[in-house]
């Protein structure tokens, strides 16, 4: 990514001081993507400090997963990296031996972590609007993609592979996996088209944050459960809304999986079990306000929760949602030559 955006946060213990060396966990994670206090109460439980890496793309998550010399013990990565650095040897094989909480998520939900994780968070792609600049909720994709010219230098899209392509493909009619290079140039000639309109092909979330691309920025492709993050950072509760485009959409899962490489394996696992039991779990999603995949959790939820469609989508919403599946290299690399041409557009501009 062209401006990744990396921080470290520490998070001490509350209620004892650990040991004079603790032991310290690394963990690899979105930005605002985990309830704080949980890992604070963990620490205050073992001693071990939490350290928390932060990507604001799937693409710098995996440069950062595949270094052997990351140092990573633990991250949250989508369902396809779960399974693909699975096969690799690189994530830890998980079940209810190693971690207990699996016993409460069901069956539909693990297979898709592929067997190296524990379901995280789940969710869907949609546009992210300004509630006070846009006061029609959109609609279609078409409304960010082939934007009304009051939306030019205001749109921030996304410059990862997978994710970036969902809405012009889903427009396209295509399948959000797609890997011919005939249904890939459709794409790109529409992205090509929209260009003019982007402020910033950086995730939302990292851009919202700047003093110059902030407050210009009014419509973004983004994630469920984004607009609360967006929410918190701008310091106006509704500002920011979400919908979910009437031609479908991605339907998403994270997995919290554990890195083979780390020195801190029976630690490491311990964290995962500590986040995935049903108490954490509900009290992550209520905090961030996202879907837990523990059953479980679900009867520690909040009826208003259970029942938000900003939250929960909607059955004929997700029953039009596709999955994530592995793309093809050429595919992949395809899709960053696209992505990296646009980039050079913008910095033209």
């Amino acid at each position: 990514m062209r401006s990744a955006f990396f921080a470290t946060v520490s998070i001490a213990a509350l209620a004892v001081a650990g040991p004079a060396h603790a032991t310290t966990l690394s963990l690899l994670i979105w930005e605002a993507y985990i309830d704080e206090q949980i890992l604070a109460d963990f620490t205050a439980e073992t001693g071990a400090e939490v350290r928390q890496t932060l990507y604001d793309s799937g693409d710098v998550r995996d440069e950062i997963l595949a270094d052997p010399n990351s140092n990573i013990d633990v991250v949250v990565t989508n369902e396809n990296g779960a399974k693909l650095y699975g096969k690799r040897g690189i994530l830890t094989a998980l079940d209810t031996g190693n971690v207990p909480a699996l016993k409460d998520y069901e069956e539909s939900w693990t297979k898709r972590c592929g067997g190296y994780g524990v379901p995280y968070l789940w969710g869907t792609m949609g546009i992210l609007y300004r509630s006070d600049k846009i006061t029609t909720p959109p609609t279609s994709w078409a409304d960010i993609m082939k934007p009304a010219e009051s939306l030019r230098g205001h749109i921030a899209m996304y410059d990862d592979h997978a994710e970036a392509f969902v809405a012009p493909l889903v427009l396209l009619g295509k399948s959000v996996n797609a890997n011919d290079n005939e249904t890939l140039k459709a794409a790109y000639d529409m992205m090509k088209e929209q260009a003019p309109y982007v402020l910033t092909y950086d995730y939302a979330i990292t851009s919202v944050q700047s003093p110059d691309k902030g407050p210009n920025i009014w419509m973004a492709l983004g994630y469920s459960g984004d607009q609360f993050t967006l929410n918190g950072k701008v310091g106006k509760p509704h500002l920011w809304r979400y919908a979910v485009p009437e031609e479908g959409t991605l339907s998403w899962l994270d997995c919290i999986s554990v890195s083979e490489r780390s020195k801190e394996k029976a630690l490491a696992l311990k964290l995962v079990d500590y986040i995935g039991n049903a108490q954490n779990s509900a009290r992550n999603a209520i905090t961030l306000n996202m879907p837990t995949a523990n059953k479980a959790a679900m009867a520690l939820l909040p009826e208003d929760m259970q029942s938000n469609p900003e939250i929960y989508a909607a059955p004929e919403i997700l029953a039009k949602s596709q999955l994530q599946e592995e793309l093809t290299v050429q595919s992949v690399q395809a899709r960053r030559r696209i992505l990296s041409s646009l980039a050079q557009f913008s910095d033209a501009r």
